[in-house]
């Protein structure tokens, strides 16, 4: 049943009061922090772990294109934005579905609206291809595919 007229719902705070604040009981409330080192050592671990499990893939995720934030206030500064625009993957010569499956962002609905920052990326794009080993798809001569790094390179990886 409801209170009886058209009255404020009552939400009291009887946290101090209860005897959480008196004594030994006031540990109720305290949340400690001392596994932090522990923490910190088992994150580390675990990104170790997860970088040899990618392996040669890079840990760090897809390539990424650098953009200038919006806003006046963050336009100056530079980070790293959702994925190219189909302008700069064309300039680098890599076709969008193929971008997709060796570790390229895409993002489609992104506009150049400038040359400088459409060559900053391309560059970035042809320094990913320069470095980038494409290891074939089966064993066997037939099935090396075009783009996919000779068999004498991937040896010493």
């Amino acid at each position: 049943m409801g209170h009886g007229g058209n009255n404020v719902i009552p939400n009291v705070h009887f946290r101090k009061v209860n005897g959480c604040q008196a004594g030994r009981k006031n540990r109720v409330f305290m949340r400690t922090w001392l596994d932090q080192a522990g923490r910190k050592k088992r994150r580390a671990n675990n990104r170790k772990a997860k970088a040899a499990k990618l392996f040669p893939r890079p840990a760090a995720g897809l390539l990424r294109p650098v953009v200038h934030p919006p806003t006046q206030r963050y336009n100056m500064k530079l980070r790293l934005g959702k994925g190219f625009t189909l302008d700069e993957l064309k300039e680098a010569k890599i076709p969008r579905k193929f971008a997709k499956t060796i570790g390229i962002s895409v993002d489609h609905r992104r506009r150049n609206r400038c040359t400088e920052s459409l060559q900053v990326n391309v560059e970035r794009l042809k320094l990913y291809m320069s470095k980038l080993l494409l290891f074939p798809k089966k064993s066997g001569t037939k099935s090396v595919k075009k783009g996919d790094t000779p068999r004498s390179e991937l040896k010493n990886v």
